[in-house]
């Protein structure tokens, strides 16, 4: 490991704090705003060289966020879905990860910031996600459409897929899954070994059951690792040895092949949920590793 990720993995930062009541509404968004809190103190924003422009999309807000010398109207473009356990996350947050995002794809990003729980339960975020790529399907072809989602977002982006497909919409180019939250069951192997080895993340029943709002956790829309996959486009995805998602990303890796898409899996030594922070050579590893999937899937111009 490098002496960054060394850095990283010798703090706490898993979510800890007791959850409120389900029923507990202003509890929640306190819960919530606190989180958030946190992370844009531990933070701050990297100032990148992009343009970011606060929109609706077919009735889903939306960030469109552009980096510099990539042109308006031309290209593909990313929809980008962010994490946050389904319930964190919005807002000026949504805008700082979709810029990264789109950083790394080198594309216009368009990022939802989705409705979320307490206020909005399943399917709102689902629903928002989808409003948002029909709104894409209007000015772009799907061959120059990509679709990435990180955790939570991994979930949504899945999700979105099974959904647009059940409902005839054709599929994008490719997507990226980065240590995705497909199995809000927490039924898999790593949530056993990686619990209290994953230094960023804990399990999230209690938040899953929010989100879920009385709907069956293991849903194909709720968790998408247990849907029909037929049809997939390419599928990039990653997570790391200590991740409490790896099984999540291991299985849905398998399912994916049994379903006859093509996907790629990259597994990364010591890395917890979502990487290291963003400063480590890892970190920039896996950034070009994306880049250049997203890369070999563009269409020819």
């Amino acid at each position: 490991m490098s002496e960054e990720a060394r850095r990283f993995l010798s703090q706490s930062l898993a979510l800890t704090d007791p959850y409120p009541a389900l029923d507990d509404t202003e509890g929640w968004l306190r819960f919530v705003e606190q989180h958030n809190e946190r992370v844009r103190a531990r933070s701050e924003s990297p100032g990148l060289p992009v343009s970011v422009e606060d929109t609706v999309r077919g009735g889903a807000r939306t960030f469109v966020i552009r980096p510099e010398g990539v042109p308006e109207g031309e290209g593909p473009i990313l929809l980008d879905i962010h994490g946050g356990a389904l319930v964190f996350g919005g807002g000026d947050l949504c805008a700082r990860n979709g810029s990264t995002m789109a950083m790394t794809a080198g594309t216009e990003t368009w990022s939802v910031d989705y409705r979320m729980p307490p206020l909005h339960p399943y399917p709102a975020a689902l629903d928002d996600c989808l409003a948002a790529y029909r709104a894409l399907l209007e000015v772009r072809d799907p061959a120059d459409i990509f679709v990435s989602g990180l955790s939570a977002g991994g979930n949504l982006a899945s999700a979105l897929l099974v959904r647009a497909r059940d409902e005839g919409l054709p599929m994008p180019a490719a997507l990226v899954l980065l240590t995705p939250e497909v199995d809000l069951t927490e039924s898999g192997d790593s949530f056993r070994t990686n619990d209290g080895i994953d230094n960023v993340l804990a399990g999230l029943r209690e938040v899953n059951l929010l989100y879920a709002n009385g709907h069956d956790l293991a849903h194909p829309y709720l968790s998408p690792l247990f849907a029909d996959l037929t049809g997939f486009p390419p599928v990039f995805l990653q997570a790391g040895t200590r991740d409490l998602f790896l099984s999540n990303t291991v299985r849905m890796h398998r399912a994916l092949l049994a379903a006859g898409a093509e996907a790629e899996l990259h597994v990364f030594e010591a890395m917890p949920h979502a990487g290291f922070g963003g400063a480590a050579p890892e970190d920039a590893e896996l950034a070009a590793a994306i880049r250049g999937f997203l890369d070999r899937h563009r269409r020819s111009s």
